[in-house]
Order: structure tokens, then C-alpha cells, then sequence
């Protein structure tokens, strides 16, 4: 029950983080600052925040890099996925 709370608690802040991110930067005055790679930024920092914060406790069960190293396996020619781990 711990992991399902932790990825949910990930969950959370990825989202909270990266799409307040994104409202802000539409938003227009005053938060015209934000921009595209301030969205960027929060999104890779929430991701790699939660990582630190509840890896030891959920495991690090990342979907998203784990489809997205199996569909490159897929389509590009001498790239392949050993040990969870993208090999070219």
C-alpha cells in the first residue's frame, strides 16, 4: 500500500508542478517570465525531485522512459533496451 501512496504522491506533484507551470505561463501578466523552458524546467525538476524524495519507497516504476526506450528500440536500427537500460 506505502508504494501505491508514493507513486500517487509523485503523481501529484508532477502534475501540480508542470501544469501550474503551463497555467502560468499562459496566463499572461505578470507571469510572462515563465515561458516554454520554465515549463520545461518544472516538469524534468518535479520529476527528478519525486525521484530522490519516494524512489527508495515505490521502486522508480517510470513508464513514460521505459515506452519511450522500447518504441526507439523499435523504430531506430543498433539501438536497443538490455537491463531496462537504452543500449546503442
Amino acid at each position: 500500500m506505502k508504494k501505491y501512496v508514493a507513486e500517487m504522491m509523485g503523481t501529484m506533484v508532477l502534475v501540480l508542478m508542470g501544469c501550474g507551470a503551463a497555467v502560468f505561463a499562459g496566463a499572461g501578466q505578470p507571469f510572462d517570465s515563465v515561458g516554454t523552458l520554465g515549463v520545461a524546467f518544472a516538469f524534468g525538476l518535479s520529476v527528478v525531485a519525486m525521484a530522490y524524495a519516494i524512489g527508495s519507497i515505490s521502486g522508480l516504476f517510470i513508464v513514460a522512459p521505459l515506452l519511450g526506450a522500447a518504441i526507439a528500440a523499435l523504430t531506430w536500427k543498433g539501438i536497443t533496451v538490455e537491463n531496462d537500460h537504452v543500449v546503442a
